[in-house]
């Protein structure tokens, strides 16, 4: 058995994803609600994550904390797994496509009639 085949294998159950990554069980959640990880399911329904689940949910909380929000975060996954027929010219996010981003988002979020959000976590750290 390879190594990349044990690190696809679905392992662990939420509660220990949640201590190896200090994530609550409600954000993991959350970035499988945005396709962002993949967890397998058991038969009974619960979620099994593999380690690339784990060391893809430490580079989101990585990234979160280095200012990007889910919406750039998801541009990079999609660059990610685009076949490599597709990426012929791979493309980054510049800091002023990163910003314009972030103002685009800004701008739908504080149209009037419609609460002003901080942050896609910002709802859990109340």
């Amino acid at each position: 058995m390879t190594n990349r085949v044990r690190r696809t294998m679905p392992l662990l159950p939420i509660s220990i994803v949640m201590q190896l990554t200090e994530l609550t069980a409600r954000q993991i959640r959350y970035y499988e609600e945005h396709e962002l990880i993949r967890p397998a399911r058991t038969e009974g329904n619960k979620r099994m994550f593999s380690l690339n689940d784990v060391d893809t949910l430490l580079d989101i909380k990585g990234y979160l904390e280095q200012g990007l929000n889910i919406a750039g975060i998801k541009q990079i996954y999609g660059l990610k797994e685009m076949p490599e027929n597709e990426k012929a010219e791979p493309k980054t996010l510049s800091d002023a496509e990163l910003r314009r981003i972030i103002r685009d988002e800004r701008l739908l979020n504080n149209r009037p009639g419609r609460e002003p959000r901080h942050g896609d976590l910002s709802r859990f750290f109340q």
